[in-house]
């Protein structure tokens, strides 16, 4: 009976603090939401599609922003997703027990990092490096948003690779003793037993990275130029990238956030963007933690 009551009392306890966290987060929302309706009513849709953010003449356009922002996460996807995918495969399938533990625990270190070390070592090193590998296109310094997606890719290498890792290992290795025992060697039962099976947790580690890559800041901050209104004039040019610009988090890690504290129109244009910011991080994270889910049922 106590055992029983002991199992009910944890379930309740559990439900109870899942309440409050999800509390928490619509309460967020919903305040971002009425501190953000100066801005709506102001500028309406085109506060998304607008061009130009000019503040001192109350012209809040954040498609530039939004274009920074999944600019710099797409190409830190590409860069990132791949060799994550790939070291996460390796450690799962080909690597000895023995030395499997020992090599992700220094990965999942790398992921405990703090943000601003990465953000300083990129100012160090890395736009330096940029700037002197993109000299024959004459940048005008080392800061744009190619470094900043470098220096992302780096950052959610480690989330990327470890839940790559934990979705192959929940494969059950009966799984991998019927492909051998069906005359498959380790790279046979690799690419047709193990991977095939743990495919919607490696989609979700690809989109839980993305959504850290979204939601990064004062790295992004100190690497991507902060340079407003950078808006692409052709899509398929890769000049933009290697340009300063500006990301929704660099943006709101600024000085002009306290600028915007008082005046509600400005106020409403930069929580405005964090609305839209939460938005993005949101689905992603949604979509990745469902795809995870859905593969540990499997």
């Amino acid at each position: 009976m106590s055992e029983r009551r002991s199992k009910g009392f944890t379930r309740w306890w559990s439900y109870g603090f899942s309440a409050v966290a999800v509390a928490m987060v619509l309460g967020m929302a919903l305040l971002l939401v009425l501190q953000s309706i100066p801005v709506w009513k102001h500028e309406g849709f085109h506060f998304i599609t607008g061009l130009k953010w000019y503040y001192r003449q109350h012209e809040f356009g954040a498609a530039p922003m939004i274009y920074g922002t999944v600019a710099v996460a797409a190409m830190a996807l590409l860069m990132a997703a791949p060799i994550g995918l790939c070291a996460g495969i390796f450690t799962a399938e080909f690597l000895p027990a023995r030395f499997r533990l020992a090599v992700k625990m220094i990965i999942e270190l790398l992921a405990g990092v703090p943000s601003v070390i990465y953000g300083l070592l990129g100012v160090l090193f890395l736009r330096n490096w940029i700037y002197d590998l993109l000299q024959r296109f004459d940048p005008v310094n080392g800061d744009t948003l190619l470094t900043a997606a470098v220096l992302l890719a780096v950052m959610i290498l480690p989330t990327i690779m470890t839940l790559a890792d934990d979705a192959l290992r929940g494969v059950p290795s009966a799984q991998r003793v019927a492909g051998r025992g069906l005359g498959l060697n380790s790279t046979e039962v690799a690419l047709y037993v193990s991977i095939p099976q743990a495919f919607p947790g490696l989609v979700a580690a690809v989109l839980l990275g993305l959504g850290r890559a979204l939601g990064e800041t004062i790295a992004v901050f100190l690497v991507v130029g902060r340079q407003d209104n950078q808006w692409p004039e052709n899509f398929f040019s890769l000049r933009p990238l290697i340009e300063s610009g500006q990301t929704i988090t660099s943006k709101l890690g600024g000085s002009e956030t306290n600028i915007a504290y008082g005046e509600p129109l400005h106020w409403g244009a930069m929580v405005g963007l964090g609305l839209l910011l939460l938005m993005m991080v949101t689905v992603v994270t949604l979509v990745g933690s469902k795809l995870q889910l859905r593969d540990h049922a499997s």
